[in-house]
């Protein structure tokens, strides 16, 4: 038994902590968990905790059901909304096959995997999510219109019934947890709050981010409102994104920053991005996976009129252009190891150890094929027209779920990054969303069509 383990034991006991929740993701993102006593936890860190695999989401077939949880110790964290004598706490977990082999399943290990790869290269990964979600007065179950919690908007300082108090409750709750963040503040939206967490590791982030998402419906409940963090809820305000400033270091050595190359960029990073950009509408099914993520991509015209907000419509990259899918902030002198990228397309829905992987591995790939960065947008890419963008080499996002998937399907990078199981798995239930979407009367067709045809 190692150190780390032999700490989570102590301290069950010393804190009288009852009940270990063991959480993992499905395929899709969504968080599993099982209680187990602290008596079986020795068991569990040696052997595993067996469950059945066939019914969780994208897991296993019926006939190959059989599989395990295996805690991480170092995820040990004692839950703050359990507070009470006996206490909770929880551990994110790995999955495993009966002889103990790493789970093709897994999302967790299919981001291991690639952060493996990275490691192969010399790089560690590291991102920093500015995640964004609403909080409303009501959840409705039979697709009417929701009622924001509040009617504040960017950066406003009122006094509300949630909001300020809400964001100060549910940052103490994830620092407590030894989540660490950087910023919050009010959103453009009513109703709509972001939260910045410190840069991490690429697996200590999506696990934060997995705690993160329940933490906010948790402090949400308690203060009688709800947390969504649905991509576009509201079709006339802006939707709610994840984007994610990224950088690679070798040991010590941030490898994006390079001292007087244009904007202090190395050759490694201008690669990088030049990978982000070619595998970006291949990628894009991942890192926006819902029907709803092309609301938000493709929400409005009119950018200013916060309808679409700063969520990217266009394939490119721009030094502090905030119209751009890559953005590269601003060098402060000094600052050698804040060098990065930032990727704006992202949303907070996401699954994030399947969406870190795949950006990873088109940056990678970048990188491994010396791939050329073409000349950034400096211009506000919304406002101009088809025929400027074309003669400037931009592409389109995929404008809806139907197509992110075509593009998915015929990528070898993404087939390669996720695996087999899950790759075929997330495909397969992307295609019934999309066509249960399709099929789907809509209000909007309702309300324009029903009286007048």
């Amino acid at each position: 038994m190692d150190k780390q383990q032999e700490f989570v034991l102590r301290t069950l006991e010393e804190r009288d902590i009852r009940f270990v929740r063991l959480w993992f993701s499905d395929v899709l993102g969504f968080l599993k968990s099982v209680a187990v006593a602290p008596a079986e936890l020795e068991q569990a860190f040696n052997e595993g905790i067996g469950f059945d695999g066939s019914a969780i989401e994208g897991f296993a077939r019926v006939y190959e059901s059989d599989m395990l949880v295996q805690p991480d110790p170092g995820t040990f964290q004692i839950l703050p909304w359990r507070a009470e004598s006996p206490g909770t706490a929880r551990m994110f977990c790995d999955i495993a096959m009966p002889d103990g082999s790493p789970s093709y399943a897994d999302p967790r290990y299919v981001l291991k995997r690639t952060l493996e790869r990275a490691s192969d290269l010399g790089f560690t990964f590291y991102t920093h999510p500015e995640i964004e979600f609403f909080l409303l007065q009501d959840k409705p179950t039979d697709g009417s219109r929701p009622t924001p919690a509040d009617t504040s908007g960017y950066f406003d300082h009122t006094p509300q019934p949630v909001g300020h108090d809400f964001r100060r409750q549910a940052i103490t709750m994830l620092e407590s947890m030894g989540i660490s963040v950087e910023f919050s503040h009010h959103e453009g939206g009513p109703g709509q709050q972001e939260i910045d967490l410190r840069y991490a590791d690429a697996l200590s982030t999506a696990d934060n981010i997995m705690t993160f998402r329940l933490v906010m419906k948790e402090v949400a409940l308690e203060q009688g409102v709800h947390a969504t963090f649905m991509p576009k809820p509201f079709s006339e305000h802006p939707g709610s994104g994840m984007h994610t400033h990224l950088s690679l270091f070798e040991g010590d050595r941030n490898a994006f920053y390079e001292a007087g190359a244009e904007y202090q960029l190395s050759k490694t990073g201008r690669s990088f991005i030049a990978g982000l950009l070619k595998y970006a509408g291949e990628t894009c099914a991942v890192t926006n996976q819902w029907v709803n993520s092309y609301k938000r991509i493709w929400g409005g015209t009119q950018r200013t009129a916060g309808a679409g907000g700063e969520a990217p419509s266009y394939i490119c990259w721009g030094h502090n252009n905030r119209s751009a899918l890559i953005r590269v902030p601003m060098y402060k002198p000094g600052k050698d190891q804040s060098t990065r990228v930032e990727v704006r397309s992202l949303d907070s829905a996401c699954n994030p150890y399947l969406a870190y992987a795949v950006i990873l591995a088109a940056g990678l790939k970048g990188i491994e094929d010396s791939l050329e960065l073409p000349a950034g947008a400096e211009d506000d890419v919304w406002a101009l027209s088809d025929s400027e963008r074309r003669a400037l080499g931009i592409r389109p996002l995929p404008q809806n779920l139907g197509e992110a998937i075509d593009l998915m399907e015929r990528s070898e990078l993404v087939a390669e990054t996720l695996g087999e199981h899950v790759f075929s798995f997330f495909l397969a239930n992307k295609r019934q969303e999309w066509e249960s979407y399709r099929a789907e009367v809509t209000p909007f067709e309702l309300r324009n069509n029903l009286h007048t045809l």
